[in-house]
């Protein structure tokens, strides 16, 4: 297998694409799956859960193509690395059959809307080796690329066209994909979180981090995103700063909580879709290179709905004035 894409991707042109949004609160709220530790990428071990993923990564298609964007599918695979899968039973060889699948379902969606969606990009996800909220299990630079080298080469041998590091919460591990990523030879997107007050769980400033990755990987990654954070945590942060530029995606959570009220939670807080696709469109306005736009926890098709109906006419505009 090969990317379809291969180092142009298609996204970096600047044309408006849409991702899915949290893929494990839709699954447990919504389809009543049981996601051990949050692994989606379990679900492939039987049908019916096959099935349900199946039905989720549709969904988003159909959205994208009844809007006209281009369109990126993270693979199920946030959990499917080797200290997680350990928890729930997995062998290195199991677990790399899960990542290699994760891969061939998308691969599946995309021959389905060959014709409906011009751009269909498939994206390895990565997830912490600890908790995405809480920087545990951290690692320096060189044990997180060995530590994530594993899932990193297992894409290699798929149609993956780019991988995905999603909730990063410190930049050693964040450095460690990029590294991977790039002696694979694969490109990458790195996804911080931030509490509420913008920063990153251990305090750092995100403008800060996004600098540390660019000096230690010689500005590798493709481009940065935000995910995990409602706009209201952000907003405040986002200045003229030229290091924002390389911000182009965003997933945001529905929920105004904190990371800690999330996670003492038992009911879903699907928060206020029209309400973010509204603040979806501000932020456009002032990140000049934001065109990925999805959603994280509690977030639904009815929220990238909301942002496509927000973003779109924005985008068509700036279109049609950058070529008068």
């Amino acid at each position: 297998m090969a990317s379809k894409y291969g180092y142009a991707l298609p996204q970096l042109g600047g044309e408006l694409f849409l991702t899915d949004g949290g893929i494990e609160s839709t699954l447990i709220f919504h389809e009543g799956a049981e996601l051990p530790y949050f692994s989606a990428f379990d679900l492939l071990s039987y049908s019916r859960g096959t099935d349900l993923l199946r039905k989720y990564f549709r969904t988003y298609a159909e959205v994208a193509a009844r809007y006209g964007t281009g369109l990126i599918l993270e693979s199920a695979t946030w959990r499917a690395n080797p200290d997680w899968a350990r928890k729930i039973g997995y062998s290195r060889e199991e677990l790399a059959d899960a990542n290699r699948k994760s891969i061939f379902l998308l691969e599946e969606i995309r021959d389905e809307f060959d014709a409906a969606l011009e751009h269909l990009v498939i994206s390895g996800c990565l997830g912490p080796r600890g908790d995405g909220y809480v920087p545990t299990a951290v690692m320096n630079e060189k044990e997180a690329e060995e530590y994530h080298s594993e899932q990193v080469f297992t894409f290699v041998e798929t149609a993956a066209d780019m991988v995905s590091a999603i909730t990063m919460n410190y930049t050693a591990e964040a450095i460690g994909i990029a590294r991977a990523a790039q002696r694979a030879e694969l490109p990458v997107a790195i996804s911080f979180t931030v509490e509420t007050d913008g920063n990153l769980p251990t305090g750092q400033a995100l403008r800060d981090a996004i600098r540390e990755v660019e000096a230690a990987t010689g500005c590798y990654p493709a481009y940065y995103m935000i995910n995990c954070a409602h706009p209201t945590h952000f907003d405040h942060i986002l200045t003229n700063d030229p290091v924002f530029d390389r911000i182009r995606g965003l997933r945001a959570n529905a929920s105004r909580k904190s990371h800690a009220e999330l996670n003492d939670s038992t009911e879903l807080d699907a928060g206020n879709p029209l309400e973010l696709g509204m603040q979806y469109a501000e932020l456009t306005r002032r990140l000049k290179n934001l065109n990925i736009l999805g959603g994280c926890c509690g977030t639904d098709h009815r929220h990238i709905e909301q942002i496509a109906e927000a973003r779109v006419p924005l985008f068509e505009t700036v279109v049609i004035n950058n070529h008068n």
